[in-house]
């Protein structure tokens, strides 16, 4: 019995590290994963202008307008607060500010992806043109 409970553990351990690494987590993430995360259906928030908004988007994403007064509203209303949201801007830096907003208003998990739009065109990715 001690030799099989030893190579299920052998098994399993590598199994639920792996599986552990693909959950999203809080904090910053690379193109690369936050592409996998929107191909597993993450909720996406923008956190840009209505003007920056109609000039491309990820495909799926709402908006809400961080440095408005009711952002926070904007933001519970465009995303569920108990599920994995993953956050952007143009270039990064309000995503970490919106970020941190959204954790301290009870969000559970916020990812953040780092280099925003900029980093996300300039790896060829897609964004939706238009209102």
């Amino acid at each position: 019995m001690k030799p099989l409970l030893t190579v299920l553990a052998a098994f399993l351990i590598p199994v639920l590290a792996l599986a552990a690494d693909e959950a999203p987590k809080d904090g910053p993430v690379k193109i690369e994963v936050a592409e996998k995360q929107i191909a597993s259906g993450i909720q996406l928030l923008d956190v840009r202008t209505v003007d920056e908004w109609e000039t491309g988007y990820l495909k799926g994403a709402k908006r809400a307008t961080f440095g408005e007064k009711d952002f926070l509203a904007q933001a519970k209303a465009a995303a569920d607060p108990k599920k994995p949201v993953l956050v952007y801007c143009r270039s990064g830096k309000r995503t970490v500010k919106a970020a941190k907003e959204l954790r301290d208003a009870g969000f559970t998990s916020v990812l953040e992806m780092e280099g925003g739009l900029i980093e996300w065109e300039k790896a060829g990715k897609p964004l939706v043109k238009g209102k």
